[in-house]
């Protein structure tokens, strides 16, 4: 059973997290010949306080994305 983890931060449509959720399904399938329905993928949303580049938070410095 594959189990991806993404981590990316917060924001992001529902939709769009959904298309990447099914693209990399997609990958998977068709990389390891991995049954579908054996596919796991767990998306964490990472608010912009959390995360930082060079020691600033991305919410204090929204270029260094």
């Amino acid at each position: 059973m594959p189990l991806i983890h993404v981590e990316i931060l917060e924001g992001r449509p529902p939709e769009k997290v959904k298309k990447m959720i099914e693209k990399i399904t997609d990958a998977v399938e068709e990389a390891l010949e991995a049954p579908r329905p054996s596919i796991r993928v767990i998306v964490t949303e990472i608010p912009k306080t959390h995360w930082a580049v060079g020691g600033v938070p991305i919410a204090d410095n929204p270029d260094r994305r």
